[in-house]
């Protein structure tokens, strides 16, 4: 265990993106020192924290695993508990687990110019005093959103209702809901993983939506990937894997995007043919936005329709009047009757887990600094984060973010620099959110976020085919990106 109190590199998270960063650096770089931050007691991020029925992943594996490890369970499509295992045996078989420091939550950060160094403040469990640390790079792998609540509107009358409200952020270990009358509240993915998952055992399972999405099936065993692996073995056979399910990610995504229309027709045609012929389609599973302005939801082998088909689920198209001792009425005037209702009502988002940052005393504020490669911070220097896409799997761009770090360590020390600064000259330049989905929760937290530029390398593209060319393919150093000389490191202290 690391216990000295200054490295090279401080990593803050320990889930997917906080994981991906360590290993770079470990394999790439070897005489870098770095330490990972992780508040909670375990890895995983979010696939340690939901542990709601049937959570699965919403990307195919191939390439939601990390390039570096081939994904090699038969299933693409993976519930929560394979994906937490693969990332255990990442962090067993690299030995990263020496490097994280768990119960270490980052309340502030705060950079000097002087000495180039950052001095991280740090909550640790189970002591009352907090502890700093420092480092010349700050690296953030907090993902973009709340861990400690998620999004449940107001509603009416909640108070009076006799059974269980239960997030799915907060699943209690201890429910029991075989036989029991269930209403799920929400359209969105974790809504129709839900749905099927807990059909299995209640007595009847209703997903109650304000209005639909686009619900897109995917078998959950890919058979080219099966043959593909027993001919090649998992090693050789998975950057083919990975190649051909980009391809197909995106050229889903360009086609919605170019042809909304037809795309339309398609997705609601390929429902239809999975449900009985009487069911209104038009009602419960056609979408009032085109294709794509939210994230399609992905139901494995149909299980969805599979549970509607046979009764143990059903889809009800209405808004909540308010709940009631028994259910929820709704505005059309119907009761539904509920033992539990389950609020999948999404997320709070949340920039770089709550941490305060500041250079050179002054705050930053984040929505007035614009994302530099989509990696970095205008003004912030020695800081990098890795978000992922929203239309492909969120680990192929954080790898591309971390093999792009690692060169410009490689850079700055080739050229004795000592840190690096993403400057914004271009004041006339339009700046935008950086997510363009019309999802709730995106339009709910968004504003607090850095913003993306529209040209140069202030752009957020959401394009894995861009985004090789511009961090693993293209220089490391442009006009927007200054250097200083380096200083001399601080003296490290023992804890």
């Amino acid at each position: 265990m690391i216990t000295n109190t200054h490295v090279d590199v401080l990593i803050v998270g320990a889930g997917i993106s906080g994981i991906g960063a360590a290993y770079h650096l470990k394999t790439r770089r070897p005489g870098t020192s770095f330490a990972v931050l992780e508040g909670r007691d375990t890895i995983g991020g979010t696939w340690s924290l939901f542990r709601y029925p049937g959570i699965r992943s919403d990307s195919d594996m191939p390439t939601f695993g990390f390039g570096f490890a081939p994904w090699t369970h038969r299933r693409a499509i993976a519930d929560g508990s394979t994906i937490l295992d693969y990332l255990r045996e990442i962090v067993t078989e690299n030995g990263l687990e020496a490097h994280i420091r768990f119960g270490h939550r980052v309340l502030d950060a705060a950079f000097s110019s002087a000495d180039g160094t950052w001095t991280v403040t740090v909550e640790r469990s189970g002591s009352a005093e907090p502890v700093q640390l420092t480092s010349r790079f700050l690296l953030l792998g907090t993902g973009y959103y709340d861990y400690r609540c998620g999004f449940t509107p107001e509603f009416a009358g909640i108070e009076d209702f006799e059974g269980e409200v239960i997030h799915p952020q907060h699943w209690p270990e201890d429910l029991d809901h075989a036989g029991k009358r269930v209403v799920v509240i929400g359209s969105g993915a974790t809504a129709v993983t839900l749905v099927p998952a807990m059909a299995e055992a209640a007595g009847h399972v209703t997903m109650l939506q304000r209005s639909p999405s686009y619900v897109l099936c995917m078998p959950a065993v890919d058979p080219i990937a099966a043959a593909l692996n027993a001919l090649l073995g998992h090693r050789r056979a998975y950057p083919i894997l990975r190649r051909k399910n980009v391809m197909i990610g995106r050229g889903l995504f360009t086609a919605c995007r170019r042809f909304p229309r037809l795309m339309r027709r398609l997705l609601i045609a390929g429902v239809r043919r999975r449900l009985p012929r009487h069911f209104d389609v038009d009602t419960h599973f056609t979408p009032h936005y085109d294709p794509w302005d939210e994230r399609l939801c992905i139901v494995p082998d149909g299980d969805l329709f599979t549970a509607v088909s046979a009764g143990r689920a059903s889809v009800v198209t209405d808004r909540i009047a308010r709940f009631t001792e028994r259910g929820l009425l709704l505005e059309s005037g119907q009761e539904l009757v509920a033992d539990v209702v389950v609020t999948a009502t999404g997320l709070n988002l949340l920039p770089f887990g709550r941490i305060r940052l500041a250079v050179d005393g002054n705050p930053v504020h984040l929505p007035q600094t614009t994302m530099y490669k989509a990696m970095m911070l205008s003004g912030v220097p020695n800081l990098a984060f890795g978000l992922g896409y929203t239309n492909l799997a969120w680990t192929l761009k954080v790898d591309l973010v971390w093999q792009h770090f690692c060169r410009l360590l490689d850079h700055m020390d080739a050229h004795g620099h000592g840190t690096f600064e993403a400057v914004l000259d271009d004041r006339d330049m339009e700046r935008v959110p950086f997510l363009d989905l019309q999802a709730g929760y995106v339009q709910r937290g968004i504003g607090e976020f850095p913003r993306a530029g529209t040209r140069g390398p202030w752009t957020v593209e959401h394009a894995y085919e861009l985004d090789v060319a511009r961090l693993r393919e293209g220089p490391v150093q442009d006009d927007a990106l200054r250097f200083t000389a380096a200083r001399p490191r601080p003296l490290e202290a023992v804890a």
